[in-house]
């Protein structure tokens, strides 16, 4: 237990070195406070005093091991997760008193550098450990592991592979922040105790040399990463080959993009002695880069087995419309599918499904269903049509007054109940869209209700069962979100309802399919030129019960040779992604990335009018709030006064 005295003698401690580098400081003067007082080491687990005890046996390292995974992000958490809703995908209730979201914060355009929200450099206003801590440790395990007189009883090939693990880790949280914040300080080792002032005060390092570090550590971990993880007992969630490539794969994705591959707006972006931290001049070679990647990520993950996710036949054969929307949705919930690269078993999502089912009968108490993520009417006009083209493109079908209803027939029974009228928005739709989302009229599928698929359905209306009558959870925009909601949920006689739990999926093939496509498109002078581009692509397509993109366009788009040119055909990727992604927190980082966020994030937030009671007085475009974006500010996080104050090495980003 910490005294009186064991703290003033720690702060004295730390008043030694008050030239700190603001929060990276405080993160490596662990081993000053070690010297100074060892009962104090709270960050060595299991309160063990010294890092040299922490490092005795394989036991402790391997606690130790467990504390650098600690930091990877809980995605599963709609607080924690930033892309989730800093964005306009889904909106929240923003003055809700059981609930509330930094990130939404970002979305209401309440960022600042004052006090910046989901703040991961200083570890404020963040639900989790700021990752200069976490990467600290990295540095510090990886030191502490290539000595062998260390940890003396473990086998050679489990020491490289702990290591191989921990430095993915380093360099997973280095992309993250650089992926919030632009360029970043690089930690490549453990800070000396005896360190002069100037090697405190780290700088910012240039994007295009924090990228080439970050590349080899990946490379370096691949070596020893096992290639699928063989105790599914105790070590699912850990790193893989996989994994740890299609991160490089990431990583290489982002720095090949517009945010930044030839920003013209980083010009003059240097640190205080003048070395610029942007290349401003683009280099189409940094996407041959990032396909070259991509694909080894692929290659390494179909090699052990993952493919896009398609269910066996069930026990009760479905019809095919219900089959299709049940392996788009069950290739996100179901647990570890042969879709998942990466599932983090530390980000359960049981509270993510919580917040996103809807009530299905007045039995159902709101607590237990309590539908507050709601998808913006953009989001939803977002999906394909039933065609495989955007709803504004389609030849055959007439979305311009949303607020018109039609009656769903015997044809839309799957997907809409029989006889209920509801906006020609939800209609004529691709399956993703029933998959994903909910609305009122919607049919929702269960496996409880596997013998008779539309028993479920939502009535949305103020007064009805899922409407927005309830004081302290309440949806906003008339849209819900079954894309979490595992199907085997359970609803009991009585309302109450009980969720299917499953680790939150931070890597699908999906994804990976659609970077190549991207990667390859940006590389080729046409389209036509590489066939791969329209394989992966349709591939992604296909599994959602739609027409490759030729087929689609060539017969139903207003724009049949869209396909035909590079901006086209990134327009069609783009789109894809968006769509197959919802939801899920990366579209936001892509429309930065892409620098789209200017156009995406400078309109309204719209909804139906959810505290209408009837069709008249529901289906009516609300106004919920108008976002605005400024460039090119918004497009990094600010880092926060107090670590320029502490560090006057670092630069502020542009805008801020």
């Amino acid at each position: 237990m910490k005294t009186i005295k064991n703290i003033i003698h720690t702060h004295k401690c730390l008043y030694k070195l008050k030239k700190a580098i603001g929060t990276i400081f405080m993160i490596s003067a662990f081993t000053v406070l070690q010297s100074c007082e060892d009962t104090f080491l709270d960050v060595v687990p299991d309160n063990i005093a010294t890092i040299e005890e922490a490092f005795k046996l394989r036991n402790e390292a391997e606690r130790y091991l467990f504390t650098c995974y600690s930091f990877l992000p809980d995605n599963a958490s709609f607080s924690r997760n930033v892309g989730m809703l800093a964005g306009n995908e889904i909106w929240i209730q923003s003055d809700a008193a059981r609930y509330s979201s930094q990130s939404h914060f970002i979305a209401l355009g309440l960022q600042n550098s004052g006090s910046p929200l989901v703040n991961v450099w200083e570890n404020f206003n963040v639900g989790s450990g700021n990752l200069f801590e976490g990467i600290r440790h990295c540095n510090v395990f990886i030191r502490e592991m290539q000595n062998e007189d260390n940890a003396p009883d473990m086998r050679e090939a489990e020491r490289l592979r702990w290591i191989a693990e921990v430095k993915f880790l380093k360099a997973y949280y280095h992309y993250f922040l650089m992926r919030m914040y632009g360029p970043i300080p690089v930690l490549r080792e453990v800070i000396p105790v005896a360190a002069k002032d100037e090697e405190l005060e780290l700088e910012r390092e240039p994007i295009d040399s924090t990228v080439d570090y970050l590349v080899e550590l990946l490379d370096e971990s691949i070596t020893n990463l096992p290639p699928i993880i063989g105790d599914t007992e105790n070590e699912l969630g850990r790193i893989t080959r996989p994994i740890a490539a299609g991160i490089k794969a990431k990583l290489l994705l982002m720095v090949a993009s517009p945010l930044f591959n030839g920003n013209q707006d980083m010009i003059g972006f240097n640190t205080k002695d003048g070395t610029a931290l942007f290349n401003t001049v683009y280099d189409e070679e940094k996407w041959e880069r990032a396909a070259i990647a991509t694909k080894e990520a692929i290659d390494l993950a179909e090699a052990n087995g993952n493919q896009l996710y398609v269910s066996e036949d069930p026990v009760v054969q479905l019809d095919p419309i219900v089959k299709t929307k049940l392996d788009i949705r069950q290739a996100i919930t179901e647990r570890f599918n042969s879709e998942i690269i990466w599932g983090n078993t530390n980000s359960q999502t049981t509270e993510l499904q919580l917040f996103s089912i809807t009530p299905f009968s007045f039995d159902t108490n709101h607590d237990q269903a309590r539908k507050v993520l709601s998808p913006t009417i953009a989001s939803a006009s977002n999906f394909y049509t039933k065609n495989g083209v955007p709803i504004e493109e389609d030849n055959t079908l007439n979305y311009d007054d949303i607020t018109e209803l039609r009656q769903a027939s015997v044809d839309d029974r799957f997907n809409i109940r029989q006889g209920y009228r509801t906006s020609i928005l939800n209609f004529d739709r691709e399956p993703r869209f029933y998959s994903y989302l909910g609305f009122d009229g919607a049919v929702w599928y269960t496996d409880q209700a596997s013998s008779n698929p539309t028993r479920y359905y939502i009535r949305a209306k103020s007064k009805d069962y899922a409407g927005s009558s309830d004081v302290f959870f309440k949806n906003v925009t008339g849209y819900y979100i079954k894309k979490f909601v595992n199907s085997k949920v359970s609803i009991n006689d009585n309302g109450g309802v009980s969720f299917r739990s499953y680790s939150w999926p931070e890597m699908r093939l999906a994804d990976l399919y659609l970077m190549y496509a991207e990667a390859l498109n940006e590389v080729a002078s046409t389209p036509d030129e590489n066939p791969e581009i329209f394989q992966y692509i349709d591939a992604v397509r296909n599994r959602a019960g739609l027409e490759g993109v030729k087929t689609s366009w060539d017969n139903f788009s207003t724009n049949p040779a869209k396909y035909t040119t590079k901006d086209g055909m990134r327009k069609i990727i783009q789109k894809e992604r968006s769509i197959e992604m919802a939801y899920e927190g990366n579209n936001f980082w892509d429309n930065l990335r892409w620098k789209t966020a200017i156009e995406e994030y400078n309109n309204p937030i719209t909804g139906w009018n959810v505290n209408g009671d009837d069709d008249d007085s529901y289906y009516q475009v609300i106004t919920i709030r108008q976002q605005r974006f400024v460039s090119p500010r918004d497009y990094f996080w600010p880092i926060g006064e107090f670590t320029l104050t502490q560090n006057p090495s670092l630069v502020q980003n542009p805008g801020w």
